[in-house]
C-alpha cells in the first residue's frame, strides 16, 4: 500500500511560524478532512504537499510509483480547448503507456532467436496489466459520468473551455483530477462552486473511490459523509483526530472547556503574581522574591483557546408581528429573451415556513429571492407580501451598498440601534473580525469580509422576513453554526437559497427544488429531499448521463403564453387545484418512467454479462451451460421488452397530458 509521509514541515511569512514541525502519515485508504481557521495555512499544506511551493525545512516522501492529483481552491483558466477534450487529458499518462507498448512490441518483431526475450515481455505484460485495470478503454463513459455528475449539460461537452465562467471552469478541473483516478487525491474547497446535485454526486462518488483523500471544506455534513480522521492546524501545530467532523467537533468541545479552565486558572495565578510584585515592589526585604516572580511571569506560555472554535454568539432582533400569509405568489411568469424561468409558478409562503430554495445554477434561485425582495418587478403574475411583513434581504451583491470609507466598526455602528452599540464589538467577533480588523477602512476588505459585514447588517434590522442568498457563502464552519444556531432561535421567516447542506439540514422545513421540470415543494426534511435526489441521480447515471439544459431554463417560445389579460389575473381556486392536479399526475407519471428505465438499466447489465459469459473459452464444449444462458437472456430479454413498451406507454400519456394543457 503507498504512502505519503509528511516530516517536520516548517514555514513562515516575515515572523509568522506559519507551519511549524508539522508531520503526519497519510495512506491510500485515508480519509482525512484538514481544519483550521481562516488563514491557519490548510491551503498552504496542500499546495507544498503537491509540489506548488516549496517549504523552509522538512521532506515530503512518497512510496514508489504513488500518484497524486491536487485541486487548488481557485486560479485555474483553461483556454479554448473543448470540455470533454480538456477532461480527456486527464488519461495522457496512458498515452505514454501505449507508446512505449509499442516500442516494446517493435523490440520484440525485430529480436533475433537467440536473444533473452523475457525482460521485454514482462515489461511489456506489466504495461498490459495496468491498462486494463484502468478506466482507460471506458474513458468515453467515465468523462461523461464524471461531467454530467458535475452538472454539465451533453451540450457543454464540446463548447470551449474560456466560455465558462470562473466557478464553472473550477468544476472542469475537478473533472480532470477525477478522471485521473489517482492513489491519493488532495481537495482544497471541492465544494466551493457545486450546486446541491453536484455536491451529492460527488460525495457519493467519494464514497466509492479506492485511493486516499485529503479535503479541505467548510460544509460539515459533506465532511461527515466523506471522512473518518481530521487534522486541524492552529498556530502552525498539527493535531490529529479520529473520526468524522461532527466527532472531531465533540473531542475538541472538551479539549476547549479544559482549555479554558486552564486559562481562568492561569489568568488568576498571573494576576495573583502581579498583585504580590505591586505590592512588594519597593520592600528590600522582598526583593529576591518580587525578582523571583517576575521571572516566572515572564516564562510563562500564556494558554490560548483556538479562535476557530471559540463559541460565537449572535441574537437576532425580535421580528415585528405579522399575517399568516408572509408571500403569496400565483401564476408567475418569469423570461430572459426567449427563455422561460417560471412557467404558472404557485407558492404560499406562511408565518415561521423556513423554506430553502435550491436546484442547479442557473435554474432561477436567486431570480425568486429578487422579485420577493422587490428588486426584480419585471414578471408578470401575482407576488405580494402579507400585512405588516418587513423584510431583511441578502443578495451575493450586497456587499456593493458598504462605505469604502468607513471603518469597519463604524459601518456597522451606522445600522446598528442604540440597544445594540454595547455588543457590537462582540458581534463583529461573531463574523471573524478581530479587535484589530474592526478598525480597518471597509476599502481594504477582502470580497469575502465586506459580504460578512453586509450580512451583519441587514441581521441587525427588526424583520420578520428574512430572504438570504448564499449566507453562510464566506464564512468558516465555526461562523455558520453561529448564524445557524441563531436562525435555530428567531421566530421570524425564513426564505434562503444555499448548496450547504449541513445548513439546509438543520434550518429548513420546506424545500423549493428548481430543477429542469416543475418545480416541487418538498414538505419535509432534508433527508427526504436527498434521498429523491438521489434516486433521480441513479436513474440518470444508468442511461448514461441525461442530457439536459445546465441553466434549466425553458425556451419560452416551445410553450403556449397567456394574454396579457390573463397573465395578471390570479387563477381562481378550483384552477389552482387543477393545475396541482396536473403537476402532481405528471410527476407521478416521470417516478414510473424512471424506475423502469432503472429496471431496464439492470437487466441489459445482466444481458451483457451473459454474453460476457458465452464467449468464454472454458464454456464452448459445455452445451449444456450454452443453453441454460441462452435461455436466461432469452428471459431477461423478454421482460426488457415489455419494461420498454411500459416505458414508451407511460410517456405517451406524459406528452398527451403536456400538449393538451400547453406544457
Amino acid at each position: 500500500m503507498g504512502t505519503l509521509q509528511i516530516q517536520n514541515i516548517n514555514l513562515a511569512y516575515g515572523d509568522r511560524d506559519l507551519l511549524k514541525n508539522v508531520s503526519f502519515t497519510l495512506s491510500q485508504e485515508s480519509r482525512a478532512a484538514l481544519a483550521g481557521g481562516n488563514g491557519s495555512g490548510k491551503s498552504t499544506l496542500l499546495k507544498i504537499i503537491s509540489g506548488s511551493i516549496v517549504c523552509d525545512s522538512g521532506s515530503i516522501t512518497l512510496t514508489k510509483g504513488l500518484r497524486i492529483s491536487y485541486l487548488p481552491q481557485s486560479d485555474i483558466v483553461y483556454g479554448s480547448n473543448q470540455v470533454y477534450a480538456e477532461v480527456e487529458t486527464g488519461y495522457e499518462r496512458f498515452l505514454i503507456i501505449i507508446e512505449e507498448m509499442r516500442k516494446l512490441e517493435e523490440q520484440l518483431a525485430s529480436a533475433s532467436p537467440s536473444e533473452n526475450l523475457q525482460p521485454l515481455l514482462i515489461q511489456h505484460h506489466d504495461y498490459q496489466e495496468l491498462m486494463m485495470q484502468s478506466t482507460y478503454y471506458q474513458r468515453e463513459a467515465v468523462i461523461e459520468q464524471v461531467l454530467f455528475g458535475l452538472g454539465f449539460s451533453r451540450a457543454d461537452l464540446t463548447r470551449p473551455c474560456d466560455e465558462f465562467s470562473g466557478g464553472w471552469q473550477m468544476r472542469i478541473a475537478l473533472a480532470k483530477v477525477l478522471v485521473e483516478d489517482p492513489d491519493m487525491m488532495l481537495l482544497d474547497e471541492p465544494t466551493n462552486y457545486l450546486d446541491i446535485e453536484a455536491r451529492i454526486w460527488l460525495k457519493n462518488y467519494l464514497k466509492q473511490y479506492s485511493g486516499g483523500v485529503m479535503i479541505v471544506s467548510h460544509d460539515q455534513n459533506f465532511l461527515d459523509e466523506t471522512v473518518t480522521e481530521v487534522y486541524e492546524l492552529f498556530k502552525g501545530n498539527l493535531s490529529r483526530y479520529s473520526g468524522n467532523y461532527s466527532s472531531y467537533l465533540v473531542q475538541r468541545d472538551l479539549e476547549i472547556q479544559q482549555l479554558e479552565e486552564a486559562f481562568r486558572l492561569q489568568q488568576l495565578k498571573i494576576e495573583k503574581t502581579e498583585q504580590f510584585i505591586e505590592r512588594f515592589r519597593y520592600k528590600a526585604t522582598k526583593a529576591k522574591q518580587v525578582q523571583s516572580r517576575a521571572k516566572q511571569l515572564e516564562k510563562i506560555d500564556i494558554i490560548e483557546v483556538p479562535s476557530h472554535l471559540k463559541k460565537l454568539s449572535f441574537t437576532f432582533p425580535p421580528p415585528p408581528h405579522c399575517g399568516n400569509d408572509v408571500v403569496v405568489i400565483e401564476n408567475l411568469e418569469k423570461h430572459y429573451a426567449d427563455l422561460s424561468i417560471f412557467r404558472s409558478f404557485d407558492l404560499i409562503v406562511n408565518k415561521g415556513d423556513r423554506l430553502a430554495v435550491t436546484g442547479r445554477n442557473g435554474a432561477g434561485k436567486s431570480t425568486l429571492l429578487r422579485m420577493m425582495a422587490g428588486i426584480d418587478a419585471d414578471y408578470s403574475g401575482r407576488l405580494v407580501t402579507g400585512a405588516g411583513v418587513q423584510l431583511g434581504y441578502f443578495a451575493q451583491d450586497t456587499e456593493a451598498t458598504l462605505n469604502p470609507q468607513n471603518t469597519v466598526y463604524d459601518e456597522v455602528a451606522a445600522a446598528a440601534t442604540t440597544a445594540d452599540i454595547p455588543r457590537l464589538r462582540n458581534m463583529l467577533g461573531s463574523f471573524l473580525f478581530s479587535d484589530d480588523d474592526i478598525h480597518k477602512s471597509v476599502s481594504v476588505l477582502s470580497g469575502g469580509e465586506r459580504s460578512r459585514l453586509a450580512l451583519l447588517k441587514i441581521l441587525l434590522h427588526p424583520a420578520n422576513l428574512l430572504v438570504l442568498d448564499e449566507p453562510t457563502n464566506h464564512l468558516d464552519i465555526n461562523a455558520k453554526q453561529m448564524l445557524l444556531e441563531a436562525l435555530g432561535k428567531y421566530t421570524g421567516t425564513i426564505v434562503f437559497v444555499s448548496h450547504d447542506s449541513h445548513f439546509i439540514k438543520h434550518i429548513a422545513n420546506r424545500i423549493l427544488y428548481l430543477s429542469d421540470q416543475l418545480p416541487e415543494v418538498f414538505e419535509g426534511d432534508y433527508e427526504y429531499f436527498s434521498w429523491k435526489l438521489e434516486q433521480k441521480e441513479q436513474v440518470e447515471r444508468i442511461i448514461g448521463g441525461k442530457p439536459k439544459d445546465k441553466a434549466t431554463m425553458v425556451p419560452a417560445s416551445s410553450h403556449n403564453q397567456p394574454s396579457s389579460q390573463s397573465s395578471s389575473t390570479s387563477f381562481s381556486a378550483e384552477q389552482r387545484k387543477e393545475a396541482n392536479r396536473l403537476k402532481n399526475r405528471l410527476r407521478n407519471l416521470r417516478m414510473e418512467a424512471d424506475g423502469i428505465l432503472m429496471k431496464t438499466g439492470c437487466i441489459e447489465q445482466d444481458i451483457a454479462q451473459i454474453l460476457a459469459d458465452m464467449a468464454l473459452p472454458e464454456n464452448y464444449s459445455d452445451s449444456k451451460r450454452i443453453t441454460q444462458l441462452v435461455r436466461n437472456k432469452d428471459s431477461l430479454q423478454k421482460e426488457h421488452d415489455a419494461l420498454s413498451e411500459q416505458w414508451f406507454a407511460l410517456h405517451e400519456e406524459i406528452d398527451c397530458l403536456e400538449v393538451s394543457n400547453g406544457i
